[in-house]
């Protein structure tokens, strides 16, 4: 299932140029909106969009703006952002990523979080044991949730394997993960609470107490924010507003405003692959930083 998608490169990675388009079949769709969120929905199997793989720093994301949705690296103040070495975590310690056709309201307060979505589509925190790339479309099943309220809104973060993984048999719910890999939970609690410490934010905090929910809620989530995505590419919802402006740019979904022919100057314009070699990363970005308990 994954060998219809590939990345399409644009120039050379820890640029602010670089881009990653996904490809199907050789023609680029959206990951917002193009991929389908269900790879198998009689068997609860989703597709998940690779944006960071696991021991690497650079924040790569899905640009909701940008048409077509290439997955870009985030851009501070004109710098591009990477997350820091928190010891013992060394960058991100899951494949970071994104579900596909999910959109988290910031117009819609979540009964329990008490807090608005977050604007972006679902996170997603795969767990096998092999490393992804960039712009991968994993299959992979839920296994929990847990809710990061960053600056005020809900970010939820949803705990899946890899359905190629060895151990995915095993793995089916939220419990499993504790018992086949134990202190995985605690460490993903404790690497979202942490990593914006060292640039001089405040620990970040949980709904819940930072309890990681089971399989059953975090499916109702899923389902939710693709209901929520389903309202802005029909345009129930509106893709800009006065604090965001969304593209919905899109090649498969022709009730959406947003749809767009293959032969439209806005779709046979999207650049060709022009990869270049990496550009160096500055030394610092792999530096530990210790937090103390003092600080958290």
């Amino acid at each position: 299932m994954t060998s219809q998608y590939t990345p399409r490169l644009i120039g050379s990675a820890n640029t602010l140029e670089h881009r990653v388009f996904i490809e199907q079949n050789g023609s680029v769709v959206s990951p917002f909106h193009d991929i389908p969120l269900f790879a198998d929905q009689n068997s609860g199997i989703f597709n998940m969009i690779v944006e960071v793989p696991r021991w690497t720093n650079a924040k790569m994301e899905i640009s909701k703006e940008e048409p077509f949705n290439p997955i870009k690296q985030d851009i501070k103040k004109g710098r591009l952002r990477y997350v820091r070495n928190c010891f013992p975590h060394h960058g991100y310690i899951w494949n970071y990523g994104a579900f596909p056709q999910t959109w988290e309201d910031p117009s819609q307060t979540h009964a329990e979080t008490k807090a608005k979505g977050d604007n972006d589509p679902l996170d997603v925190c795969e767990i096998g044991e092999q490393v992804g790339y960039v712009g991968q479309v994993k299959q992979v099943k839920v296994l929990g949730i847990m809710a990061l309220l960053d600056e005020g809104e809900t970010d939820w973060k949803v705990i899946v394997v890899d359905v190629q993984d060895p151990l995915a048999p095993k793995l089916n719910d939220i419990e499993d993960v504790e018992r086949h890999l134990p202190g995985l939970i605690r460490a993903t609690n404790e690497w979202f609470r942490i990593y914006k410490i060292p640039d001089g934010k405040p620990e970040n905090t949980f709904a819940f107490s930072g309890e990681a929910k089971n399989k059953k809620y975090a499916t109702e989530i899923v389902h939710e924010c693709h209901e929520a995505w389903r309202r802005l590419i029909t345009g129930e919802s509106p893709a800009k507003t006065a604090t965001y402006d969304l593209s919905i740019r899109n090649i498969t979904i022709q009730n959406s405003p947003g749809f767009i022919r293959r032969d439209d100057p806005a779709y046979t314009n999207i650049p060709p692959d022009s990869r270049k070699a990496p550009a160096p990363i500055d030394p610092s970005v792999s530096k530990w930083f210790y937090i103390s308990s003092a600080q958290v």
